[in-house]
């Protein structure tokens, strides 16, 4: 059975994430010790203690989740060193995530790049307000429709049933009526800072850009899926570029897990906080199976039901 692995994105995010896989597992607490001295503060103690409110600012948040996400990756690679990933999936910046994993950037390399990003998204939320929505049970003429009407850009293709849209928040306030009056079956004000993957972010994608090109980038070892296209990532140039765009352009998750099922992915690993993802795939690939590594408890079940299929 083909393996696949998801990393989650900014929201997912909690006070304690990360602490007891650091308690069992050295290589996990290296992790965070590693993270701590790149970052010039103790990332740690604000993933395990906070507050919520200094963990939840994008420039903290962003290298917070992509830590713990590749924290949780290396207790499952420990406990079973025979898996086999066949291909890698990150929403937004869990995509930086998913390209560390695949040795296209270097963990020290991934925590400068996401607080860097973080800071620069957290600006741009500043400089504009900006506002998300969440739109269930709209087909995407009816979508499209709204956003056309209201002024606000498509950010996130979630599934089939959910759509994010994103823009100036007195524009997302008019596209929230015009949903709820086309007939959504729900309509959610998301809680965050701005109007990411719009227009909004520009200043932030041009800052990302000459900040990349200090970074190293090398082709992946395994196909990981760029949001932007819903394909695999092609040179260390095209992901450069790709995760540029990557701040503004829409977010393309249900091509991404089309993609992976196109590979013969089956089987569903999330790494990181949360299980945000593997509910999303429920709704694109159909029979998938899924599991989740978050902390002890989901690691040893994830191991208990994989154990058998690798003997």
């Amino acid at each position: 059975m083909k393996t696949g692995l998801l990393f989650a994105g900014q929201g997912a995010q909690c006070v304690g994430m990360g602490r007891d896989l650091a308690e069992a597992f050295p290589e996990c607490r290296e992790a965070f010790t590693r993270a701590n001295e790149v970052l010039g503060y103790d990332l740690a103690k604000l993933c395990f203690e906070g507050p919520e409110s200094e963990l939840v600012k994008s420039h903290h948040c962003q290298p917070a989740i992509f830590v713990v996400s590749m924290v949780c990756w290396r207790a499952l690679i420990l406990q079973y060193p025979a898996l086999a990933v066949e291909a890698v999936a990150g929403l937004s910046l869990g995509e930086w995530s998913a390209l560390c994993l695949a040795d296209a950037v270097s963990f020290e390399d991934g925590l400068r790049v996401l607080s860097a990003r973080g800071r620069f998204m957290q600006e741009a939320c500043e400089e504009r307000e900006g506002a998300m929505l969440s739109v269930i049970g709209l087909n995407m003429e009816a979508l499209q429709h709204i956003a056309a009407n209201a002024g606000v850009e498509i950010a996130n293709f979630n599934s089939p049933e959910q759509t994010v849209l994103s823009g100036p928040k007195a524009d997302i306030q008019q596209a929230e009526k015009l949903a709820a009056t086309a007939g959504a079956k729900r309509v959610v004000m998301l809680n965050v800072a701005g109007a990411y993957h719009s227009s909004l972010m520009a200043s932030a994608a041009k800052r990302l850009e000459q900040f990349l090109q200090s970074v190293q980038v090398r082709a992946p070892r395994i196909p990981v899926m760029a949001n932007v296209t819903g394909r695999p990532h092609g040179t260390p140039e095209d992901i450069k570029r790709e995760m540029v765009r990557q701040v503004t352009a829409s977010v393309q998750w249900v091509s991404s897990i089309q993609s992976m099922q196109q590979r013969g992915i089956q089987q569903y690993i999330e790494c990181g906080p949360g299980r945000v993802l593997s509910g999303l795939v429920k709704r694109i690939h159909a029979g998938a199976i899924l599991w989740n590594v978050q902390d002890r408890p989901s690691l040893d079940k994830t191991l208990a039901a994989l154990a058998p299929k690798a003997g």
